[in-house]
């Protein structure tokens, strides 16, 4: 092994694959590491809901003998990942955070996972998240710390994903988001976050929470990994019919392009108003990196998203009652009280008023997509304010304004179907990290890609990683 265990696990995914590819360092010595480091550290953390040592290290060992022989595959190869726990996986245990499907063991693997798999990736296990991906794990489970700070959010409902990650204990985790659940949990904990465009990812064998808000994407460490994985999973399923039949771009290839003459869109009133001094920071710095390398800065206005907001929870609502029909109300006792109250409001929402809903998400959609006739990426927060505390996220439930707040800068784009990148860019004056999105057209992911790597090719944010504290070794 030529380099230190301990300077192993932070890695970027492209930096270990290609260490493992020219067979500087064997992807048997690479995840078990990981699997020594997870056994020393995810007792406090709780990231993973179960881990796959045995199934892990034979998939290293097969992995390693293919490389030897000259049998490389893609960039994920040999390379130790894991997945949220919502993600169908062959004779594992898959629960989706809940109680009612803790006894659910797939007869085969979702789409993305089988992808992984085929592309030579070592899966380390199962990730903790929410129950059902909703706003609040189950009272049964034990939700995941910050690593940065254990008194703060870690974000929701990838938490596990974005724990495991953020604290050395894979390269790399897929996750979904439904109206924020890449973005926060990935600025919560210093990440890379890409939620791609509905449709770009299939969705078979995932299980749903709102199937037209449901996005399959990919938590990292930098933009190039969180595209290497992009890249594997995407593209058209003949199991998921609404998996879009376009063609996928060479995404480690745009990680690769500058952004000379890119087009910045920025709406300063929505962006700065109401938005804490440390946030402003970020984004001015990340404008002022992207125009040092040759990007345009566009003002524009963007629509009002009030509107939106507030019918994401209902419009969630409705579609988790469908998701849960076969379940509920006949295991009710098995629900979360947070879950089951949403699950409650779908089912006595009436069609007449899903309908204006969807209306004015085509809307939406509509005048956000004129936008990028004149932009490339738009430049928004993730959320208005710091990090959260563990104590305030309790409050919110009480402050209907705030959770408002918390989704004004991410579910707008669920509802809408665009894509994203979440890109860490400094800290708050308590050491917590701070985020802030681009976002493009429709299957432009590749643009996001570009950008996102050009920024972190100037910036060194996405490679700070939590102090030292009593769960590290």
């Amino acid at each position: 092994m030529d380099i230190a265990t301990a300077d192993l696990h932070y890695l970027e995914l492209t930096q270990i694959a290609a260490r493992i590819r020219t067979r500087r360092i064997s992807s048997p010595e690479v995840t078990r590491a990981h699997l020594d480091r997870i056994a020393a550290l995810d007792g406090e953390l709780a990231s993973y809901v179960q881990v796959m040592a045995d199934a892990a290290m034979a998939q290293a060992e097969t992995a390693h003998a293919e490389i030897a022989a000259g049998r490389y595959r893609r960039p994920l190869h040999g390379v130790p990942i894991a997945l949220k726990d919502l993600f169908w996986t062959k004779g594992v245990p898959t629960a989706a955070g809940t109680a009612v499907h803790r006894d659910f063991r797939p007869d085969q693997d979702a789409s993305v996972v089988r992808r992984l798999k085929e592309a030579g990736a070592v899966v380390l296990g199962k990730l903790q998240l929410t129950d059902g991906a909703y706003s609040d794990h189950h009272p049964s489970v034990t939700p995941p710390k910050n690593p940065w700070n254990a008194d703060y959010w870690p974000g929701i409902s990838s938490s596990g994903s974005a724990v495991a990650t953020a604290a050395g204990l894979c390269y790399g985790s897929l996750a979904s988001d439904t109206g924020g659940s890449i973005r926060w949990p990935c600025a919560a904990n210093g990440l890379t976050g890409l939620k791609p465009s509905w449709g770009r990812v299939s969705r078979h064998g995932v299980f749903e929470l709102a199937a037209t808000l449901d996005h399959v994407g990919t938590i990292a460490r930098s933009a190039a990994d969180a595209g290497a994985m992009l890249g594997v999973i995407a593209g058209p399923d003949r199991a998921d019919p609404t998996a879009v039949p376009a063609p996928v771009p060479n995404y480690l290839a745009a990680a690769g392009q500058d952004v000379r003459g890119l087009r910045i869109g920025f709406d300063a009133k929505w962006s700065i108003d109401g938005v804490d001094l440390a946030t402003q920071r970020v984004l001015r710095e990340a404008i002022e990196v992207m125009r040092a390398q040759g990007a345009d800065l566009v003002d524009l206005q963007f629509p009002d998203v009030k509107q939106a907001v507030a019918d994401w929870v209902p419009n969630c609502a409705v579609e988790a009652a469908v998701a849960h029909e076969a379940t509920y109300p006949a295991r009710k006792h098995e629900y979360g009280p947070v879950l089951a109250s949403v699950i409650e409001t779908g089912r006595a929402l009436s069609g007449l008023d899903y309908q204006k809903i969807l209306l004015r998400r085509l809307e939406l959609r509509g005048r956000i997509t004129s936008l990028f006739e004149t932009v490339d990426v738009l430049l928004i927060p993730v959320h208005p304010f710091p990090p959260l505390t563990l104590a305030m996220i309790k409050t919110l439930g009480e402050q209907p304004d705030l959770i408002a707040r918390l989704q004004e800068y991410t579910c707008p784009f669920n509802m809408t179907g665009h894509p994203t990148i979440t890109l860490p860019g400094g800290f708050s004056a308590n050491g917590l990290p701070i985020a802030f999105q681009l976002v493009a057209a429709h299957l432009d992911e590749a643009t996001l890609i570009r950008a996102g790597a050009a920024f972190q090719r100037s910036t060194s944010w996405h490679r700070r990683h939590p102090a030292p504290s009593p769960w590290r070794q």
